[in-house]
């Protein structure tokens, strides 16, 4: 794991990679802003509706509802915004970005590993966006545990670390392993996985790295994944 991190900073700091780090994160905020800003009145009016009951209307009045339901709207913004940029940013990156950023590395540094095809461009979009969903339904469930101090510092680590080894485990090994071949590394070095996940995940939470950190998230995974490959075929030539 280690090994994978620091060959992903090396890599990280040439101009392919360079060129890839910015567009990921500030495409998911544009999209998402221009999202905010096209529905923000539907929002409202939709919590000016929940909040409609008689006795509210007559006790508070139409204006202060108005402003409560505008107030409630900027809370929820504020708190459900950044992880759906990021997970957006993370979608993005595994699902564009990868092929290339795996062409790159594989080529330079593992050019004597057999490509195996074990996964396809079909089942990158597939497994990106499942996991992209089961991380959000897992992120809204878990809110309320994020009113207790240790919860709130601990959950954005493990949840992020869920979708990094969710989404880059499968890209970084989709061309080059076998489908039992990552069946295999999934029983023998999930935990790695996870855990490199989780070390990406406390990067992503960092203001101004997580500009940063999807690409790098990516790197590691594409280290690790080839490196994990290459240790499995050394002891277990037979495996295809």
């Amino acid at each position: 794991m280690t090994e994978a991190l620091a060959r992903a900073a090396r890599d990280f700091f040439t101009a392919r990679m360079l060129g890839l780090v910015l567009w990921p994160l500030l495409g998911s905020l544009l999209l998402w802003i221009l999202l905010c800003y096209f529905f923000w009145h539907d929002l409202v009016d939709g919590l000016q509706h929940l909040a409609a009951v008689p006795l509210l209307k007559s006790l508070l009045g139409d204006t202060v509802l108005y402003l409560a339901a505008q107030f409630s709207v900027v809370v929820a913004v504020f708190v459900v915004l950044p992880p759906l940029v990021q997970a957006t940013a993370l979608l993005i990156t595994a699902t564009v970005a990868m092929p290339l950023m795996l062409e790159y590395v594989a080529g330079r540094d593992y050019p004597q590993l057999e490509r195996r095809q074990g996964g396809s461009a079909a089942g990158s979009i597939w497994n990106a966006l499942s996991a992209t969903l089961a991380y959000l339904l897992l992120w809204l469930l878990s809110l309320p545990l994020w009113l207790f101090g240790l919860p709130a510092l601990i959950l954005p680590v493990l949840l992020n670390g869920w979708l990094n080894d969710r989404l880059f485990r499968y890209d970084a090994l989709a061309r080059h392993a076998s489908r039992q071949e990552y069946a295999q590394l999934r029983r023998r070095a999930g935990l790695r996985f996870y855990l490199l996940g989780c070390c990406a995940a406390l990067i992503q939470l960092v203001p101004l790295l997580n500009l940063i950190a999807p690409v790098f998230s990516g790197l590691c995974f594409i280290h690790m994944g080839c490196t994990e490959l290459v240790r499995l075929r050394a002891t277990s030539p037979g495996v295809a």
